[in-house]
């Protein structure tokens, strides 16, 4: 019987502590949070590094979260391009990739 008492006694508090607190939980939700949830919206569609590049300047509250800078695979495959487009070789081929890659 006692444990019984005990275990009554516990739900009892237990409900009445969430009683008074769900009125806490129930405010409206912080200009932070508005954010996230704004900007997580917006990043519908957006994965991998590209959302985390979206999320981090959006929630800094950046300008229309600027896109994305270009990859460092993707300045690969371009430099890569060009060199292969100006039919560049050896030493010159190594010194364009070098200064395209930096800038």
């Amino acid at each position: 019987m006692s444990k019984y008492l005990r275990l009554v006694s516990a739900v009892s508090a237990f409900t009445i502590a969430a009683a008074f607190a769900l009125p806490a939980m129930a405010k409206d939700p912080t200009p932070q949070q508005q954010r996230m949830s704004t900007c997580n919206t917006q990043a519908t569609g957006k994965k991998g590094d590209e959302r985390k590049a979206f999320m981090s300047s959006c929630l800094k509250g950046s300008a229309a979260a600027s896109p994305a800078k270009i990859t460092q695979q993707q300045k690969m495959v371009n430099c890569n391009h060009d060199a292969t487009a100006k039919s560049l070789k050896g030493d010159a081929r190594k010194s364009f990739m070098s200064t395209c890659l930096k800038g």
